[in-house]
């Protein structure tokens, strides 16, 4: 059990029966009443967003999440199937369960799955990947009108805004928390 002293972001904790992450807290004394904690929790299952207020002392079980290395090998309608690299086994995750990560996946793209008591919950991806522009429009010198950026579509379907000099076939890096250009690759 975690009491609410020792909360703190990013810990995994069973709230309302739910596996839930803490994504922020605080602590708030009011004046003549007892101190309560403000929470922003992140449901693992659901990937839903939500607040909550307990009162101070309040105890939380506490989770402990089980990571494995994948490998992504296919899609098939909106089930993505991936390989654990240690036990060769298929884990198939669906599309909420994935959540925004179904924009960085491509064959052959090692990551971590992250799964509570056998049942596979989502997925953490490296920092930053490397995709192939798929088309984007010609950059021409001087064309600074627009902030010096324009869109390239990836090959998994993303958008993101890249340099001019970025062009059809390149090779970029992406920032999956931020989804943001990094640099050519």
């Amino acid at each position: 059990m975690i009491s609410t002293g020792e909360l703190k972001k990013g810990v995994n904790i069973e709230f309302e029966g739910q596996p839930c992450t803490i994504l922020d807290w605080q602590h708030v004394k009011i004046g003549r009443g007892g101190a309560i904690i403000r929470m922003k929790l992140r449901n693992l299952r659901t990937g839903a967003i939500f607040d909550r207020t307990c009162d101070a002392g309040d105890k939380f079980r506490r989770l402990y999440l089980d990571r494995a290395t994948v490998t992504y090998q296919y899609q098939e309608g909106n089930l993505y199937h991936f390989m654990d690299t240690s036990t060769y086994d298929d884990v198939v995750l669906t599309e909420k369960q994935l959540g925004d990560a179904k924009d960085y996946l491509i064959d052959n793209l090692e990551l971590d799955i992250v799964s509570l008591e056998e049942e596979p919950l989502s997925v953490e991806l490296p920092e930053k990947i490397v995709l192939r522009v798929t088309y984007t429009e010609p950059g021409f010198k001087g064309d600074t009108a627009t902030g010096g950026s324009k869109p390239a579509t990836l090959e998994t379907g993303l958008v993101v805004q890249v340099p001019l000099f970025v062009s059809t076939d390149d090779l970029i890096r992406v920032n999956t928390t931020t989804g943001a250009y990094v640099e050519r690759a």
